[in-house]
């Protein structure tokens, strides 16, 4: 629906349980290009730091800062290097990680013209791997991809997953595995629907 509701030439995506950093939209816009979309990532914070961040600490942007995060309970780890990479270490990073840029519906965009070309999301699909599957349509459509991990940021807040069962995850693996077997850049069940 809001694919179809769109009017804009460029698609940014991102998760109802993500908070974008101040430049994220800035970053997508920049580094669009002609016959590629981008993949970015997220940082995942700890379930109890989830449930501590207020609307003052998204407002003011403290919750990207990594001192304030970690007096706030975050551990130290490598990937806190999401958080503190320049526009250099960033490129650099993007360039030598091994994470696949695929569609990740967290943080990811394209054109419009292109995700219509693929017929948006498989709608039969439930939670679990449905962005990767756009993005797996995409690639056999011709569509490439480019890495951003680094220099488009975003939170993830943990929380519960109720809706998250072994019966829809096998379905959703089932559609994907076709997907990348049969080369398939089309699915008759997303925006345009079989009749």
């Amino acid at each position: 629906k809001a694919l179809m509701a769109c009017t804009s030439p460029y698609v940014v995506m991102t998760d109802g349980d993500c908070i974008a950093r101040e430049d994220f939209l800035q970053i997508h816009y920049e580094r669009r290009s002609p016959g590629y979309f981008l993949s970015g990532g997220y940082y995942k914070l700890p379930l109890d730091l989830s449930q501590s961040i207020t609307k003052e600490d998204i407002a003011t942007q403290k919750c990207f800062d990594l001192k304030w995060l970690k007096e706030n309970g975050l551990p130290s780890s490598y990937k806190n290097q999401k958080l503190t990479s320049g526009f250099v270490q960033a490129g650099v990073m993007e360039r030598l990680t091994p994470t696949n840029a695929s569609w990740n519906g967290h943080n990811s965009s394209g054109w419009l013209t292109d995700l219509k070309a693929v017929n948006g999301f498989d709608e039969r699909m439930q939670y679990g791997g449905q962005d990767r599957e756009l993005g797996e349509r995409l690639f056999n459509y011709g569509i490439k991809s480019k890495q951003i991990r680094y220099s488009a940021i975003c939170l993830h807040l943990d929380h519960a997953r109720g809706y998250k069962n072994q019966e829809s995850i096998d379905k959703n693996l089932a559609i994907r595995k076709a997907t990348r077997t049969e080369k398939k850049n089309y699915t008759p069940y997303g925006i345009v629907k079989k009749s």
